[in-house]
């Protein structure tokens, strides 16, 4: 998989956009300008976030999964090479899903209505 595979599966969410807030060629995916998904310049892989950082740790330990630099330890970068495609889709999705909760009840409305 690569950058292109990654930006596809989080533009197919209700409400998700993309901006490169940092420059230099960052992808961060956010839903009611709340961040859920980010590429690096480098393009190293995905950074999402997971339900807890026991969640992280445990994905780390498996290897599935390295500790995201500049990130809250909740958060995971995954390499898309090293896992399958509908593995990394469902991370991508719990992590939107975890971002999309926490947003307010009428921006919550307002994305699914659209």
């Amino acid at each position: 998989m690569n950058r292109e595979t990654v930006n596809a599966i989080c533009a197919a969410l209700p409400g998700a956009e993309v901006s490169d807030p940092w420059g230099g060629g960052h992808d961060a995916w956010k839903v009611g300008d709340k961040m859920f998904a980010s590429i690096g310049a480098m393009g190293l892989g995905v950074s999402v976030k997971t339900p807890s950082i026991e969640d992280a740790q445990l994905l780390i330990e498996m290897g599935r999964a390295q500790k995201a630099p500049y990130f809250h330890r909740s958060w995971v970068l995954i390499d898309w090479n090293a896992v399958p495609e509908d593995e990394l889709r469902d991370r991508i999705r719990t992590s939107y899903d975890l971002i999309f909760s926490k947003l307010p009840k009428k921006t919550r409305a307002a994305i699914s209505s659209a």
